[in-house]
């Protein structure tokens, strides 16, 4: 029983079993996450939960990796799920917003560029599994915010504006 549920989870409820792309599958089911966290919860919260989100994760991808003697496997896609949660922190629940975060965070988990390499080479366990994404979501964060303060682009006020 307890196997099925951390592969559940670990998998984002089997997508990263997707033999095509499954870190891409995984950040699609963090679109739904990070809508109804945003929907849901105040700015402070969102943040509060996200942060618990990334214990929870690296839990969960610890445990898969003791169960199926592997590090960092393709199916563990709940990294994704959260990096994307944490690129879409502050920003309007908009097409544009969900479609931008979607982009930024997908080309940093992808091409893993300085720091995010470091991480994903020198971390090891669970952890390690979802720090390289955090860090890939902590950049695409800052990306977007910068974009959201100087332009249009993301067709709106931030969600935590008063």
């Amino acid at each position: 029983m307890k196997k099925q549920v951390i592969e559940a989870l670990a998998t984002g409820f089997y997508l990263g079993k997707i033999p095509f792309a499954p870190g891409t599958w995984g950040t699609l089911l963090g679109i739904p996450v990070a809508w109804a966290m945003a929907t849901y919860l105040p700015p402070l919260w969102y943040m509060i939960v996200t942060v618990l989100f990334v214990l929870v994760a690296s839990w969960v991808a610890e445990i898969y990796e003791q169960i199926f003697g592997t590090h960092d496997p393709r199916e563990i896609v709940i990294d994704e799920v959260v990096g994307y949660v944490i690129a879409m922190t502050w920003l309007p629940l908009n097409w544009q917003s969900f479609l931008a975060a979607f982009v930024v965070f997908r080309f940093f988990d992808i091409l893993k560029p300085g720091p995010i390499r470091r991480i994903d080479m020198r971390v090891k366990g669970g952890l390690g599994t979802i720090l390289d994404d955090v860090a890939a979501g902590v950049i695409s964060s800052f990306l977007l915010q910068v974009l959201l303060r100087e332009t249009s682009w993301l067709g709106g006020v931030p969600s935590y504006a008063f």
